[in-house]
Parts: structure tokens; C-alpha cells; sequence
């Protein structure tokens, strides 16, 4: 039987690009989708199959280098995810009051996707496009263990959230960076293989892994000649603004035998990286899955989106993360022998001997093709889409 689902992801590519397979395969299934997100996004979730419903885009933070969380840091950022819960929330009531969704998928960031579920009487399903939190993991203390908890600054921020949350009468948790919540069925676009601690998961947690197939969008691009060795760059798409990282990879490569496709970001300007080797291909922005699928090896910051593309497309990495998650991701990965850490002092040399050493280890090789068949494994799409109908059967036989 055809259900109505909402799906709720924060504006953010990271977040957004893993559940795109899911919602395909959903209306492939015959379902409705509904995807409440920014205008920037509206291709993206139709392309999918999805009703778009738009919503005011979040405020976007855009830090220059590398993030360092601190008790004022975090304590900004869960008065964002507070604001954004204040502003969005009436207008996604709004709509689903008169379109009622069956379920509500929501992404682990997203406060807005509990509260809509409760104040709709309609199950909610977790959204994992990181490490999930469980008993044998928590993400949170992976990144804030040393924190003091009552620093002003985030006794504040939990105040606001409480007020933002209890302002609609809501019982049960509903998350954000400090209080992970569990639902009876949570979707990891992880492999279980990957996560930390993963065989301490109960089946709650449905470890899909992430899907590719069909997203080699070329584009403009070209390929280089086979046979030649490319180095993809990509610093992500959130926090990127670290010119002195491209400027590295430039006096690293530039006059080698590597072809370097390199994405800088909307914030680093061409003109900051002074003359572009011919050997370089500079642009905002590439079609990473489609470059992927050429790629020797990517200097990358390890978020989990680019880490899971790199293992489905078997290509290792050296990492340069900018943020305490990007971190977690790239000490795992390194951890199973998929590729490296880049150190925090970076020179040409050290970035070149990473790259050359990654591009011609033999182990790293067997450990991305034995990754990449338990990727498959996993089952993507089609395994999160059984996992959500088989939820909803359970629950109509005990309901019905």
C-alpha cells in the first residue's frame, strides 16, 4: 500500500546528497515524498521523485580555516539548530496538518522531525548520515568529552532549546548535537564495518551504507587520458575557506605528473593561489562521484558523505579534516587501512609523499576493494526502503 512519507534533512549537502537514493527508491516503490528544505536544493529533491516544499534557509556560519569546537562554538551552534526549529516549525505543521505523512524520516541534526511526528501522532525514523550513537558509541562524547557542561554559553543554548521544544507541548526527546535519541528504526548510510563500535548496534539501527549507483553526472568535465594519475581535491562544500590548504597542494603538485582536479569553494578566490600549474584544473566546485570514479587518490577533509564515495569508488585517501567529525571519520578510515591522516603542520613535501605513498600501497588496495564489496553488501537504497516498509507492516499488524 502507497504511504506518504516527509522527509526532514538540513540544507546541507552533506546531509542532503545520502537520503537522495532512498527518497528515488521510495517513489519508485509507488510512495509519496515530501521534502520541506531551501529553494538551493528544490532540483535536487524532484530530480528524486520528491514534492518539494520550500522552507527559509538556514544561517550559515562560513568560518575561515579549520573549526575548533569549543563551549562557545557548540553552544552557537545549537542556538542555530533552536532558531531554525523556532522559524521552520509552524510552516512544516502547516502543510502536513492538511497532508498528513504516514511517517516522518527525519535527519539526526533536525529537532523539527520529532516534534512533527509527536505533534502528529505518525512514527518517526532517524536519519544517520554520520556515526551513530548507540550504547556502545556516542558521537558526542567522541567530539565534546572534555567539555564543561555548564559553561555559560552552552547552559544558555540548552535553555533556549528547552523553551523552543517545550513551547509545543512535546513529551519525548528530540535530539540535536548534545542529546542523541535512538527511534525504533534509525537508517545509517554508514556500513556497519565502518562504524565505531558497530557490533555493539542492536537492530534498531539499519547500517545501509551509502548509494551511488546513477550519479556520475559528468557534466562539463572530462576525464583525463587512461592511464594518467588525478588527484581530486575537495575541502567540502561547508568549510572550505582555507586558501593556504590549495596553495599547498599547488606548490605540491604543479609541474608533476599528476593531472589535479581541484575544488576551492565559493569562498577561496582563484587570484589567493597565485599562478595555476597547467597540470591543475581549478573550480568551485566538481562532479565529485563522476571524478571519483578517475580518481588515483583524494585529498579530501574526510566528511562522511566524501569518505563513503571515496570507499564506494575504491579510491584512497589523505585527509586533511577541518572540523572535529571530519576528524573521527578520517582516524577511522586510517584505522582500517583505507588511507591516511595528513599531519597538522602540512608542507608540499609531506602532502606529496602522502599522496605518492597511499597511490601505490598494495594493502590500501585490497582494504578498498574488500570495503567496496561490503558497501555493496549493505544494500543502499533498496535495503533502507525494506527496512522502512517492513517498520510499517510491523506496525500495522500490532495496530490492526
Amino acid at each position: 500500500m502507497s504511504k506518504h512519507f516527509a522527509v526532514i534533512s538540513p540544507p546541507a549537502h552533506g546531509h542532503v546528497n545520502p537520503t537522495l537514493p532512498l527518497v528515488r527508491e521510495l517513489t519508485n516503490r509507488g510512495h509519496r515524498v515530501t521534502y520541506p528544505i531551501a529553494e538551493e536544493f528544490r532540483n535536487a529533491v524532484t530530480t528524486a521523485g520528491a514534492d518539494f516544499l520550500e522552507l527559509t534557509p538556514w544561517e550559515r556560519p562560513r568560518p575561515q580555516g579549520k573549526v575548533q569546537f569549543t563551549p562557545e562554538m557548540v553552544g552557537m551552534m545549537m542556538e542555530l539548530i533552536a532558531r531554525e526549529l523556532e522559524r521552520n516549525l509552524p510552516t512544516l505543521l502547516a502543510r502536513f496538518e492538511d497532508d498528513r505523512p504516514d511517517v516522518v524520516c527525519y535527519d539526526m541534526m533536525m529537532s523539527a522531525g520529532p516534534i512533527l511526528a509527536e505533534r502528529l501522532g505518525v512514527p518517526a525514523i532517524q536519519l544517520v548520515p554520520s556515526f551513530a550513537s548507540g550504547e556502545g558509541f556516542s558521537l558526542r562524547d567522541e567530539l565534546f568529552s572534555d567539555f564543561d557542561m555548564d559553561h555559560p554559553a552552552i547552559t544558555a543554548a540548552l535553555d533556549h532549546f528547552r523553551e523552543a521544544t517545550e513551547a509545543w507541548g512535546v513529551t519525548r526527546p528530540v535530539g540535536g548535537m548534545l542529546t542523541p535519541v535512538i527511534e525504533d528504526l534509525n537508517l545509517v548510510f554508514v556500513p556497519r564495518e565502518f562504524q565505531y563500535a558497530g557490533e555493539t548496534f542492536d537492530d534498531r539501527f539499519a547500517f545501509i551504507g551509502p548509494s551511488l549507483s546513477g550519479r556520475e553526472d559528468y557534466g562539463d568535465w572530462q576525464p583525463p587520458e587512461p592511464g594518467t594519475r588525478l588527484l581530486f581535491v575537495s575541502l567540502g562544500t561547508a568549510i572550505n575557506n582555507n586558501p593556504d590548504f590549495f596553495k599547498t597542494c599547488v606548490e605540491a603538485f604543479g609541474g608533476t605528473g599528476w593531472r589535479v582536479a581541484m575544488a576551492t569553494g565559493d569562498q577561496v578566490d582563484r587570484d589567493q593561489l597565485g599562478t595555476v600549474p597547467p597540470n591543475f584544473e581549478v573550480r568551485q566546485y566538481f562532479p565529485q562521484p563522476a571524478v571519483l570514479k578517475h580518481a588515483t587518490v583524494f585529498a579530501t577533509h574526510a566528511g562522511m558523505n566524501s569518505t563513503m564515495e571515496s570507499l564506494y569508488y575504491e579510491v584512497p585517501t589523505v585527509s586533511a579534516p577541518q572540523m572535529g567529525e571530519q576528524a573521527a571519520n578520517a582516524r577511522r578510515a586510517e584505522e582500517l587501512g583505507l588511507g591516511r591522516r595528513l599531519p597538522e603542520e602540512l608542507t608540499p613535501a609531506a602532502l606529496r609523499d602522502a599522496v605518492e605513498a597511499v597511490a601505490d600501497d598494495p594493502g590500501i588496495r585490497a582494504n578498498l576493494a574488500d570495503m567496496a564489496r561490503v558497501l555493496s553488501k549493505a544494500g543502499g537504497a533498496s535495503a533502507g526502503a525494506d527496512a522502512v516498509e517492513a517498520m510499517l507492516a510491523d506496525r500495522a499488524r500490532t495496530t490492526g
